[in-house]
């Protein structure tokens, strides 16, 4: 282990670095090495621990799994431009869903950069923009502590999300000082004025409703968000494909989750004279239609951290504030409402084991009845999600987590670095096609001994995406069809445990075995093939 000398005045960079990321706790190192980090990881310490993914959009994945479950920011190492480029994609996921990451990328030695050298990056700080907060290569070998510093100070302040600092292989073994960590109290409040005037419409609408997003999750301001439902007897919708929860599931104001479609989603909100939006960017749709973002008679006011997402939104009243205080603020300021409470929503029927095959309905009624309620559910099945929403209800305050982008590949190491913040078990239920996108990441589970359940639903290819084709009338849709994996074997190759399940009779005693892992036994993977939608994407759950 490196010794860090605190009696003389200049160490290295490569000192500087470390002092400062044990002191800021990141010791868990999410990469993936390549010839321009290895000055990075000279004399590794011994109280870090490299989790090696094996292709680095995993990297970044396990990375916001591990940053979800602790509350503060995560270390990627990347290897230079290639692997920046590997990685875009779920660091747009980590953009999208308020992830604190702090990425640093390698780079050629700075002797070299004039010559365009092999794997140099061109303009690294442009390379990952716009999805990142904050995004540097430091013009000075000396300044790149100080330059990490701010970089996680950004990636930690709110709305939270990624920073990417670029580092020339050659700066690490440069003189350098150390930089002290610095406390950041990122929280504020709204004006007690527009806070006073929103409670003031509260207290005197007819039929409130609240629509929770992923900010509630990412400030823990859900027992805010329950006091002031409950306060209100407020409906409580949760917003159009959210990454994360933020309201239990089980509680009798809870409706549901809004479409991501403007016609639907403005109709469900019709009967409601006030919506208030709490952290939620409310419109996000996934097709287009022409129907309004809301109906007349329904106000919209919209609490949320970040100034640009209040800026681009179509209609309403935008109170940019961090939630947990503003919420706390506005129950006091809101009298108590005598209002009858919505009536709950309607819940599909359970479905009984007939016949010969496996429906995704029997598959999900079944793994709710045996879901223990401390557990995490991480979520990427997209043609099987909003019967996942109908019948596997979440109560635990960061107990689901999926991707709020669409894009694929982000769930299976997800769940990987999750389980590695606490090491309680996580169950992930997935799609194959999007299972396939990154499976080489249950070789880190394994090797890590990451406590993870994955459930797989095989319905033999992208099944959202030939729903999609259906519902625009464009079927069939070439390239959709999967087939021929076996996940169990493909699983046991990289170390993790599993079986395969076909029959419904045996599928009862397959998730049992599944979810009886203890957390310290490692992964275990469940592949289990079911009947194929024939739906178009975003209608009703059938049985309602």
């Amino acid at each position: 282990m490196r010794s860090l000398r605190d009696d003389r005045p200049e160490g290295t960079v490569l000192d500087a670095v470390v002092r400062f990321l044990r002191d800021t706790g990141m010791t868990t190192v999410f990469g993936n090495p390549g010839s321009t980090e290895l000055r990075m990881l000279r004399d590794w310490p011994g109280d870090f621990t490299y989790v090696l993914g094996l292709q680095e959009a995993t990297v970044v994945a396990m990375a916001a799994g591990h940053a979800l479950g602790t509350r503060s920011a995560a270390l990627v190492s990347l290897h230079s431009a290639g692997g920046v480029g590997h990685a875009l994609g779920a660091v747009f996921n980590a953009h999208r869903d308020r992830v604190p990451l702090v990425v640093v990328a390698g780079q050629q030695s700075r002797s070299l950069l004039r010559l365009r050298p092999f794997l140099g990056a061109d303009e690294p700080a442009q390379f990952p923009r716009p999805y990142v907060k904050f995004s540097r290569q430091p013009e000075r070998a000396a300044d790149v502590p100080a330059v990490l510093a701010e970089a996680h100070r950004i990636a930690m302040t709110h709305p939270r999300g990624p920073a990417f600092v670029s580092v020339p292989e050659d700066d690490w073994d440069q003189p350098a000082d150390p930089v002290a960590p610095r406390t950041l109290h990122a929280g504020f409040t709204a004006g007690p004025e527009a806070l006073a005037a929103l409670a003031g419409r509260l207290t005197g609408c007819a039929r409130p409703a609240l629509v929770i997003g992923p900010g509630v999750d990412d400030e823990d301001a859900l027992p805010e968000a329950v006091a002031l439902a409950e306060r209100t007897r407020a409906a409580v919708w949760m917003s159009p494909l959210s990454g994360r929860s933020g309201f239990p599931e089980s509680h009798p104001l809870f409706q549901g989750f809004l479409p991501p479609v403007a016609g639907p989603l403005a109709d469900r909100l019709a009967p409601y004279d006030v919506v208030v939006a709490l952290g939620a960017p409310v419109f996000t749709y996934h097709v287009a239609d022409d129907g309004p973002p809301l109906h007349p008679g329904t106000a919209l006011f919209h609490l949320d951290c970040d100034p640009a997402q209040a800026a681009w939104l179509p209609t309403g009243t935008s109170i940019v504030t961090t939630l947990k205080p503003a919420l706390t603020l506005l129950a006091a300021l809101t009298r108590q409402a005598d209002r009858p409470p919505p009536p709950p929503r309607t819940v599909p029927p359970a479905v009984s084991a007939d016949g010969a095959k496996i429906t995704p309905e029997l598959l999900l009624d079944l793994l709710r009845e045996r879901l223990p309620g401390d557990r995490v559910l991480v979520e990427e099945a997209p043609s099987h999600r909003d019967e996942l929403h109908a019948r596997v209800p979440v109560d635990l305050a960061g107990g689901f987590l999926t991707t709020g982008s669409g894009a694929l590949g982000w769930g299976l190491p997800l769940a990987v670095g999750r389980a590695l913040a606490d090491r309680r078990r996580v169950v992930c239920v997935l799609g194959d096609g999007s299972a396939l996108y990154s499976v080489q990441a249950l070789w880190t589970a394994a090797r890590h001994r990451a406590p993870v359940t994955y459930v797989i639903l095989d319905n033999g290819g992208y099944a959202a995406v030939r729903a999609l084709g259906r519902r625009i009338g464009i079927t069939p849709v070439p390239g959709t069809d999967i087939g021929g994996v076996d996940f169990a074997a493909l699983a046991a190759s990289l170390g993790c445990p599993g079986a395969e399940v076909r029959h419904p009779a045996e599928l009862p005693a397959a998730l049992d075995r599944a979810l009886a892992a203890g957390d310290e036994d490692g992964p275990y993977l469940l592949h289990v093939r079911v009947t194929p939608t024939e739906d178009a994407l975003y209608t009703e759950p059938r049985g309602r």
